[in-house]
């Protein structure tokens, strides 16, 4: 047999999928098992899973839209089964399982535009539940392909090798990190497509945390992201003005999982690497604003939620529509009036 992971909305939801993966594995033990992604983040971490044998890496992003469907065309009848990672309901990804050409195309049932979005497409479906975290949907989704009931959802699943183990040993050791430090990562960024900016906390409220970290916990903060994000880290740095924050910078995302491996505390937006932070099993501080935090909270990982829990929250669901606020008085009220001694107090819980 063989199965086709279609890991394209995101790391995060790469991430996220990572135990459902585990238990296909464990189904269809003799299966040969590929992913098809178009982040190179995603194409790193999956390149280190035990379970998936081949990596299908295309930039779908930047292609044209002939060039893509002839990539596609090429893994066409290829699989006897193709799943596309929940979350995953743009017409393109449907489009995409489709043309793949699987007999069984598993995917969530949505429950706002998934008609519109040619959910159709996909004949191996679950309803879409938002009480439930995604973690949890992937596994229903693996229930539904195998038959099986799944009771025991393991963590969220990330290796490193030798290499990049021994890369984040010797950057730490450079940048002055012993291992009596608190060492607190923070998160600035996240993703920016339809709108998610606006999911951001105030650059301004993390150099607030940091000097505040730095100057009552002698903290050690470590500002990480990815190479978009290489300003918004460096501003913040240069605003904290301490030599205890420092802005990480390594060669790809692998290594600097390597270096968020030795943070105490992980401070972060709702991005991908809050996910990969539960992956390492790090306590994790949340930021969240008009997510539903049923969907994304830290799996299986120590965490706290930093949120306002306004009435009109959350706002955001899976769909295809860039995020909006509908409030008359602050526009992303959740996130703008969301105070620094609120992030404060939840990172102090971890310092008890």
């Amino acid at each position: 047999m063989k199965i086709l992971v279609l890991a394209l909305s995101g790391i995060g939801d790469a991430v996220m999928f990572t135990p459902a993966l585990a238990k296909l594995k464990k189904h269809f033990n003799d299966a040969q098992i590929d992913a098809l992604v178009m982040f190179k983040g995603t194409r790193d971490i999956y390149s280190r899973l035990p379970y998936i044998s081949n990596i299908h890496y295309y930039d779908f992003v930047n292609s044209n839209p002939f060039a893509a469907l002839s990539y596609i065309l090429k893994h066409r009848k290829q699989y006897d089964i193709s799943i596309n990672v929940y979350p995953s309901n743009r017409r393109e990804y449907n489009l995409i399982n489709f043309f793949v050409g699987a007999p069984k195309r598993a995917a969530i049932k949505y429950l706002h535009k998934d008609f519109i979005n040619l959910g159709f497409l996909n004949n191996v479906t679950i309803s879409e539940n938002d009480t439930l975290h995604n973690v949890e949907e992937n596994v229903r989704l693996i229930e539904k392909l195998t038959g099986e009931e799944i009771k025991d959802i393991p963590p969220l699943y990330l290796s490193l090798n030798d290499e990049e183990e021994s890369f984040a040993r010797n950057y730490l050791k450079q940048i002055g990190i012993s291992g009596k430090d608190l060492v607190i990562g923070f998160h600035p960024g996240c993703a920016v497509f339809k709108n998610h900016i606006n999911r951001r906390w105030a650059p301004g409220k993390f150099v607030e945390l940091g000097k505040k970290l730095i100057s009552e916990n002698n903290a050690k903060i470590l500002l990480f992201g990815g190479e978009d994000e290489e300003k918004l880290k460096s501003e913040i740095v240069n605003e904290i003005r301490h030599e205890n924050a420092i802005a990480v910078k390594t060669g790809n995302l692998l290594q600097s999982i390597g270096v968020m491996k030795r943070c105490n505390i992980f401070t972060t937006n709702d991005s991908a690497l809050m996910h990969i932070a539960s992956a390492l099993k790090l306590n994790v501080v949340a930021i969240i604003g008009p997510t539903n935090i049923n969907f994304i909270r830290p799996w299986k990982t120590e965490h706290r939620i930093a949120a306002l829990n306004l009435e009109c929250a959350p706002c955001f669901y899976y769909s295809p529509k860039p995020l909006t606020c509908t409030r008359s008085d602050i526009k992303y009220k959740c996130i703008v009036e969301l105070g620094v001694d609120l992030v404060y107090s939840k990172v102090k819980e971890f310092l008890v």
